[in-house]
């Protein structure tokens, strides 16, 4: 890890763009695949033979036990108190640049850890909203109101909602609710889309040989085409674009990007930890 080449890349740019992949929030301490924490969290569920929130990604279960699962494991991701310092430290380094945000991501780190919230492409939605299953409507509503509803009536123990009134429904037809993330072809995409047009134009508004550099954390290959290849491509299109990506296990870099690009298999946070420490003299 040359933490000279990363300072050296930072202050030569002249934006910075960050791609932000699950492992960015898996430095924070938002593993998927964390047993122990999932025991913690889940004992009803792990009785069960689960081990794993990633084991729920997509899960048929009944609806207390389903709501009981995602009003737990949402208060603790996605309305926890506070910013997480990985996220405090990744908006220091990046001080007064001009920079942008585009993550998969769901869990709101980005803006509670001192990011504008208009410059955060979040492209896989937010754990902050919810929409229709079927969908009845475009609409999408915040999550936060029926995420602590059901974490009222929610029972440890059983791991069950136990008031069927805290299930939540459609406030427009009545039927099936889902948080507001990319899972089907029922994804609501449109409250991301302001962002994402913001982001093109941001990107469209440089000159092509600028000093753009690409920050690319914790995206590895579970959905290649969200993060990782469109980080590859921003810094491809630009003939002075460097690329440095983070990714403890697939810190891999195009070869035809050269010398204009390198990784790392640090730990995100380690990473960030050490750039953002005070220098001795």
């Amino acid at each position: 890890m040359n933490l000279d080449t990363v300072r050296q890349w930072l202050d030569e740019s002249d934006r910075v763009l960050i791609g932000a992949g699950a492992g960015l929030s898996v430095a924070a301490g938002y593993d998927y695949g964390d047993p122990v924490r999932f025991a913690e969290l889940f004992p009803a569920l792990h009785r069960l033979g689960l081990r794993a929130r990633y084991q729920l990604i997509g899960a048929r279960l009944p609806p207390d036990l389903l709501w009981g699962y995602w009003a737990a494991h949402v208060t603790d991701i996605r309305f926890g108190p506070g910013p997480h310092p990985v996220y405090e430290r990744l908006r220091a380094l990046i001080g007064e640049r001009d920079h942008f945000v585009m993550t998969s991501n769901v869990d709101g780190l980005f803006a509670r850890g001192g990011f504008d919230p208009g410059r955060v492409f979040t492209v896989q939605g937010d754990y902050g909203r919810y929409q229709c299953e079927t969908p009845c409507t475009r609409q999408t509503w915040q999550s936060r109101p029926i995420i602590d509803a059901a974490l009222a009536a929610y029972d440890p123990s059983t791991g069950r909602v136990t008031d069927p009134a805290a299930i939540p429904s459609c406030p427009n037809c009545g039927g099936e609710v889902f948080l507001n993330v990319h899972k089907g072809p029922e994804y609501i995409v449109d409250p991301y889309l302001p962002a994402g047009r913001r982001l093109q134009s941001w990107l469209a508004a440089a000159p092509a040989d600028e000093r753009l550099l690409v920050l690319d954390l914790g995206s590895g290959y579970n959905t290649p085409g969200v993060i990782r290849w469109p980080m590859e491509r921003v810094a491809r299109e630009r003939p002075r674009g460097r690329l440095i990506r983070v990714n403890t296990q697939h810190p891999e870099v195009p070869a035809e990007l050269g010398g204009r690009a390198f990784g790392t298999s640090v730990d995100a946070g380690v990473l960030l930890a050490e750039l953002t420490a005070p220098r001795l003299p």
